[in-house]
């Protein structure tokens, strides 16, 4: 660096509110650089001091975070599924390697071999052929002198993919790339001796090889991520297996592992002195919790670490339970459910002594003589815990011990209410409250798949690292996945619904269906990069709820989203119609400014011109507020006319069900049926049936009867009529011989409906037959002759014909255009003559109307009986 002081920049003007007023999104953007600007950085004074690179296990938080979060999204890839940690080690040192300008790492086999703790040999024929099949590393070979893979140049798919992608894990720089390489030889690099002389150390477990060198390294590695400025290391809260103790449950979920396989790795990691389990050292010289450190982080951070550490006075975090260590952050493993989050069959070699720091809290320390300690809330079965909520002094130490065998108390004068009931000094409780609520909520989980709330306590709700199994949500919240994984059980939940709502109202304003996830992606994607990216993301669910999942409109249309159309993707029209609106006025009153008042300054004139834009933005501001109390009104009254229809239709409905029911109560008028609705069944297909052989009648009249005599066409009618009766007869005959005898006398109203039935359907395939004969009579008649031959010969004459008019085509197109004219005809012949006899039938005089049935019943009751007419009526 050069020792000439750079010059003092010149601070940059504050914008005013005028200049951006016009453009909303000139003024969020303007507005966020005047947020992030520090002002002019003070010249420097003297030459620049050479800064001498820090070790490479003093990590910001910043950094810190971003490499555990880049480790973690390669170990969570769906291709290293069950894959051995050679493996996923592989992945890890070839993504540390990565150049951040070509993307791609050019390594040989023996090199990575040395990186994973393996020999070529087996790095050759077990680790490149997996990386292969994983499909997360493309792997270009070289063959050495025995066709064995000598030279590799890889390409890690997932980096490769997160290259320009704002906001992912992957995406890192080009001096984070450095930093995580820096990391690597830290803790596992082999060491090399440069051709400058240089030396490139061997890492802390350099040296390690063979078998499960590769586990121990990627164990080592998460636990430099995981380990504080002093070296501990944040453990898994929750339940654990006691025996094994948390910092095994901590290794394990981060490997993904099992509790055994755990142990084993940390007793190795143990033997070499890179990790240690301090104990806490208690005034009662019990073992209280243990500690889970990386002494290389703290005495990187100029920690020093120690084997244990006292204290004066040991309280009880929690009234009811015990204090869990510091839950693990985002390498944890998803739990399900509320039993132990890693468990495992007993075996042999287990530790000896539980974990005290997940059994009870160790109560207050106390002199030789009994004092009061702090009431516990729940009756844990320990010595000298619980005395009640009086506050009053114990009791002395032989009451209740004198009990009878039977539980009657043999001295019951002073005794404390707590003590009532309970285990003598020495006895083991029979029941604890502790484990009934554990029960009741084991029983809640166990009901309804997630525990459920006991004795007023909040439901514990387990966290999931990935996305929700939906595919719509998944592609939704794709490039939030990293602040997905930091939201706790309960906030995910309210995400996901938040993020279900908002694709539920894209998908109403969007024409293409199935656009709505990928739309709430780059939604996402934009307000990340807005943020600069998710590690500045402080509070994530409170930036997802309230920032990266809302929709913002610039204008009032409804598909506008910061400017942009939701259904089109181009910029919204209506957000440039109110820009130009504004600026039209702006400029409006700047001209009416200068017309009133030509000679005030400019300053004046600027505070003038705001002044008045504010109180037109006031005035608009007020007549929004009056056009939406119109709209609402508005609504109000719409909603009242259609509360006011439905009303009215309901009245209707209800006048017509009530009209219908009385009619339904009316007797037929033919037959006289009861609760008929005014025509029985049968009655019904007799008038149908009537109605089919009248017409029958008047078609079979109009080629067979002279239409001006009506003697003619009544004698036409009848025969029909006759024809038909004759037909309904058979019918009926073939019927009543299909059926058995009686069964008719059964049901007499159903069997008088069947038989007017078929005489119906009689009908109805008889008149077709009828209107076939007629138009065939009638298109042989002279009209329909004569409009035939027209036909012909106006088809035969066409010009395409003229050359040869009595040619085969010819004839055949004019044959076919007569028979279509002829069949015109017929049809026009048939349906005049209907016509002609439907008014002559109306025209004519009818007869007596037949009286209804129940002024017929009125006469016939009054008619004596005959010896001719006397004896049972049958139906």
């Amino acid at each position: 660096m050069s020792g000439v002081a750079a010059p003092a920049a010149a601070p940059l003007p504050a914008p005013h509110l005028s200049a951006v007023s016009e453009d909303p999104h000139r003024l969020r953007s303007v507005s966020r650089r005047t947020r992030t600007r520090r002002g002019p950085l003070p010249a420097q004074a003297g030459p620049a001091p050479r800064r001498k690179a820090g070790h490479p296990l003093v990590l910001s938080e910043d950094a810190c975070s971003r490499l555990k979060g880049a480790v973690r999204a390669l170990l969570d890839a769906d291709g290293l599924d069950g894959m051995p940690d050679p493996v996923r080690l592989a992945v890890v040192v070839l993504a540390s390697r990565t150049p951040s300008e070509s993307g791609e790492v050019e390594i040989r086999t023996a090199e990575l071999g040395r990186w994973i703790g393996l020999s070529k040999s087996r790095t050759a024929t077990a680790v490149v052929p997996a990386l292969q099949k994983s499909g997360l590393v493309t792997v270009e070979t070289a063959e050495g002198e025995f066709n064995q893979h000598d030279g590799l140049r890889c390409r890690v798919q997932p980096m490769w993919a997160a290259q320009g992608v704002v906001g992912h894990a992957l995406n890192l720089k080009k001096k984070e790339l450095a930093t995580f390489l820096r990391l690597m030889e830290a803790v596992m690099a082999p060491g090399w001796a440069h051709r400058d002389g240089s030396v490139t150390p061997v890492g802390l477990l350099g040296a390690r090889t063979g078998r499960g060198a590769a586990t121990d390294r990627l164990a080592l590695l998460l636990l430099v991520l995981e380990a504080r400025e002093n070296g501990w290391v944040r453990q898994c809260g929750g339940s654990v297996d006691t025996r094994r103790g948390r910092p095994v449950a901590t290794l394990a979920r981060l490997l993904g592992c099992t509790v055994s396989a755990a142990e084993q790795v940390l007793e190795r990691l143990e033997d070499m002195q890179l990790v240690l389990r301090p104990r806490r050292k208690t005034v009662s010289r019990l073992n209280q919790r243990s500690r889970l450190v990386v002494p290389a982080v703290a005495a990187a951070h100029g920690h020093r670490t120690a084997a244990g550490f006292q204290e004066e006075r040991l309280e009880a975090p929690d009234p009811g339970f015990s204090d869990p260590d510091d839950a693990a952050g985002p390498s944890e493993a998803p739990e399900t459910g509320e039993t132990a989050q890693v468990s495992e069959a007993e075996e042999a070699g287990r530790a000896e002594f539980a974990e005290p720091d997940v059994t009870a809290t160790l109560h207050t320390d106390h002199p030789y003589l009994v004092t009061p300690v702090v009431p516990q809330q729940l009756d844990c079965g320990f010595s000298g815990e619980g005395r009640g909520g009086q506050g009053r002094r114990p009791e002395r130490v032989c009451v209740r011990e004198d009990q009878a065998a039977d539980g009657r108390t043999a001295a019951a004068g002073t005794r404390s209410p707590v003590a009532e009931g309970g285990p003598l000094r020495g006895e083991k409780p029979k029941d604890s409250p502790v484990d009934e609520r554990v029960g009741q909520r084991a029983a809640g989980a166990g009901a309804g798949g997630r525990p459920k709330a006991v004795g007023g306590g909040k439901a514990q709700q387990q966290r999931r690292v990935g996305l929700p199994a939906d595919l719509r949500l998944r592609v939704a919240l794709g490039p939030v996945s990293w602040l997905w994984a930091r939201l706790s059980g309960w906030q995910q939940d309210r995400v996901e619904e938040a993020a279900k709502a908002e694709l539920a109202s894209l998908e109403g304003l969007l024409a293409l269906p199935g656009s709505a996830p990928r739309l709430l992606a780059d939604r996402l994607t934009d307000r990340l990069e807005e943020t600069g990216g998710e590690a500045l993301v402080t509070g994530p669910y409170g930036w997802l709820i309230r920032r990266g999942l809302v929709q913002r409109q610039a204008c009032s249309d409804p598909r506008c989203d910061d400017g942009i159309r939701l259904d089109t993707g181009s910029d919204c029209e209506n957000c440039g119609n109110v820009i130009h609106s504004r600026r039209s006025q702006r400029a409006r009153i700047a001209a009416q400014i200068d017309r009133e008042l030509p000679a005030l300054s400019g300053e004046a004139r600027r505070r003038l011109l705001e002044d008045r834009l504010r109180e037109q933005a006031a005035i608009e501001a007020e007549d929004l507020v009056w056009r939406r109390e119109q709209a609402r009104a508005e609504k109000h009254r719409r909603d009242e006319a259609r509360t006011a229809a439905l009303s009215r239709a309901e009245g209707e409905r209800r006048t017509a069900a009530a009209a219908d029911a009385v009619r339904q109560m009316l007797a037929c008028e033919d037959c006289g049926q009861e609760r008929a609705g005014g025509l029985c069944e049968a009655c019904g297909y007799r008038r149908r049936t009537e109605v089919l052989i009248v017409e029958a009648g008047m078609v079979a009249a109009t080629w067979a009867a002279v239409l001006d005599d009506r003697a003619d066409v009544d004698a036409v009618t009848a025969d029909v009529r006759a024809s038909l009766a004759a037909d309904i007869e058979r019918t009926r005959q073939e019927f009543l011989d299909s059926v058995e005898p009686g069964d008719l006398d059964t049901d007499p109203d159903g069997a008088a409906s069947v038989l007017a039935f078929a005489a119906l359907q009689t009908v109805e395939a008889a008149l077709p037959e009828y209107c076939s004969s007629a138009l065939g009579r009638l298109g042989r008649t002279e009209e329909a002759e004569a409009e035939a031959r027209r036909a012909f010969r106006t088809e035969q004459g066409r010009r395409w014909y003229r050359h040869n008019p009595n040619g085969a085509d010819a004839v055949a197109a004019a044959t076919k255009a007569a028979d279509a004219a002829r069949e015109r005809t017929a049809q026009h012949l048939l349906a005049r003559r209907l016509e002609q006899l439907r008014k002559a039938a109306v025209a004519q005089p009818q007869g007596p109307a037949v009286a209804p049935w129940t002024g017929r019943l009125a006469e016939l009751a009054t008619r004596p009986l005959g010896h001719e007419t006397t004896g049972t009526l049958t139906v």
